[in-house]
């Protein structure tokens, strides 16, 4: 045992993150990234620099995942973890991943003695640098018990949902409905500009009633009102890939999503419009353009 934790992914997310760990952990933090301007920023904050994903595997206990996508996660576990991991390691991916690779991953890595725990964060990137993210894990109670004294280093909320895979379940339907509030909130102050009524004041007057939302107060007032839209945030390209596995469960599940399946048209238009890399509130100048 090394008593040393590992990073993999040092993104817009995962950097602020494992900041976190390394100020309130206080144990040596192994990071890793392909990147090398975040990985020096987070070298020189007392962290230590890996040369591969294995490297961090094998130099660690506990090994947070913060990777944009499933396929950069089946990329690491394939190319790094599974090949290196021991017994009583775990890995623990924060990022929103599909149910059914979850599982599998999961259970390969108990053929080998070690834990696989989903545990996909939610809140923004403020919300990563100040620590205050909310963590929906998938775990055995003692399992979670194993690993919720390290997340709490970055998270307010860490809730556990259930067994493998819960976590990501509920993170994928947390986003579902985020994308689909924020589409009415667009929809909204569109129609309140067309309409002679303030965007601010109409969303600060509504947060003030039933409508008041995380949404609301967060995509709607720091976005879409002042139609700023930033790169290198949680894109449309993103919002898609979470999209697409929420609708792989109603699928799975016999649910008739159509709510979701309008969203992912949505989404798909603002893709085709050149949107794709924006943040994904973008889709808010899709009314604007009167598309």
């Amino acid at each position: 045992m090394t008593d040393a934790i590992g990073f993999i992914g040092l993104g817009v997310m995962g950097e602020p993150i494992c900041r976190n760990l390394l100020r309130k952990g206080r144990r040596k933090v192994l990071a890793f990234d392909l990147a090398m301007e975040p990985l020096a920023r987070i070298v020189a904050d007392g962290a230590v620099a890996a040369k591969s994903v294995a490297d961090v595997v094998g130099s660690s206990d506990v090994i947070f995942l913060c990777l944009p996508s499933a396929r950069h996660v089946l990329s690491a576990f394939e190319g790094g973890i599974l090949p290196t991991v021991r017994r009583d390691q775990a890995v623990v991916d924060l990022g929103t991943s599909e149910v059914a690779m979850t599982r599998e991953f999961a259970r390969q890595l108990a053929e080998k003695g070690a834990l696989w725990i989903d545990a996909p964060i939610a809140r923004t990137r403020q919300a990563a640098q100040d620590g205050t993210l909310s963590v929906m894990v998938g775990a055995t109670p003692e399992q979670f018990a194993q690993v919720e004294p390290l997340i709490r280093h970055f998270a307010t909320d860490v809730t556990l949902c259930g067994g493998t895979g819960a976590g990501q379940i509920t993170k994928i339907l947390n986003n579902m409905v985020l994308f689909e509030t924020v589409n009415a909130l667009a929809e909204a102050v569109a129609v309140a500009r067309r309409s002679g009524v303030e965007p601010q004041l109409l969303l600060e007057t509504l947060s003030k009633g039933s409508a008041d939302s995380f949404a609301l107060r967060n995509h709607g007032m720091k976005a879409i009102v002042p139609n700023e839209f930033p790169l290198r945030a949680f894109s449309t390209e993103y919002a898609m890939k979470d999209l697409s596995y929420a609708l792989e469960l109603g699928e799975q599940t016999g649910v008739k999503m159509r709510g979701a399946a309008l969203i992912r048209t949505i989404f798909e238009e603002a893709i085709a419009s050149g949107m794709g890399d924006a943040y994904f509130p973008v889709i808010a100048r899709l009314l604007d353009s009167g598309k």
